[in-house]
Parts: C-alpha cells; structure tokens; sequence
C-alpha cells in the first residue's frame, strides 16, 4: 500500500502515527494534482517534473518533463487539466548508475533498490532486495515493461544500522 503513488505525500505521517517515531528517509516531494495549488505548481513547471498517473503501473502513462518534447509537455498538460484527481508529479530525481553489460559492451545505467521489508512480530529490513535498471541508455524509466530489467543485488557486509 506504501508504494501507491496516490498515498506518497501521507507515508511520512502513517510512520509518526503507526510507529510513533519520525521517518527514516525523507520521501520525494509529491504533488497531488487533484488539490488546485498543487495543480497550478504542476502546470507552471512541467519541464522539470516527472508526471505519473496514480492508477499506473510499469512506467505507462508518464511524463519525464526533461526528456520530453515541447509537444509531449502540452499533450501532459491537456491531459492532466481534463483528470487533474488521475495524476501526481515530482521532481525529477538524479538516479545512481551502475556498470551493465548491454549489446556493445559496459555502459553506465540507471538504477533504483527496492528493499524487501518483512512484517511479522517484527517488521525487519532483509539483506538485499531487487535493484531495477533502466537499460536504454539515458532513460530515467527502470520499469521492465518498458525495457528495464534486473541486477543482482549484493550485500557484502553486515549494516549494524
């Protein structure tokens, strides 16, 4: 449920109220198009936001402003002005590279870790977890169903956080 994109903007406060103690990481900021100052914000700086629909999935249905065209940014706009309740925005993220293997060789790719977090009696953060890579150079999108794919992910020293 935490990783819906329509609920990012409240995790931070389930954790106070749940938990009772303060976030660990900070989320990215997230703007609900559906309340109307964060919709004039959104239309104002399409360029530099990333636009998701909040029932998407698998990287469809987006907008990466800095990677779009002129003419995708104002399709985005009419789009989200006609269903401003269907969309959420934020800031374009700087994500990490790694070496991959990829047709001519090793390059540099996006990544981005999704730890695996167990609940039970205790709810424990294991060892490792999926990191997703984006494998068109460039692209900022590590979603598989849009040509990303997965890497090992290796934990080679025990966190004593």
């Amino acid at each position: 449920m935490a990783d819906d994109k329509s609920i990012y903007p409240y995790v931070p406060e389930m954790i106070r109220f749940y938990l009772d103690e303060e976030p660990v990481l900070q989320n990215v900021p997230t703007f609900q198009c559906r309340k109307p100052e964060e919709l004039s914000h959104v239309l104002a700086n399409l360029p530099e936001l990333v636009v998701k629909e909040t029932q998407g999935s698998g990287g469809y249905g987006m907008l990466v402003g800095p990677a779009s065209t002129a003419a995708e940014i104002e399709d985005f706009r009419q789009r989200i002005k006609a269903r401003p309740h269907a969309y959420i925005a934020q800031p374009t993220l700087s994500l990490s590279t790694c070496p991959t293997f990829v047709e001519n060789g090793i390059a540099p790719r996006h990544i981005d870790l999704r730890p695996f977090v167990l609940s039970g009696k205790e709810t424990r953060l294991v060892p490792g977890g999926l990191t997703r890579v984006a494998l068109k150079e460039g692209s900022l999108i590590v979603n598989s169903s849009q040509g990303g794919g997965t890497k090992d992910t290796w934990v080679v020293e025990r966190w004593a956080g």
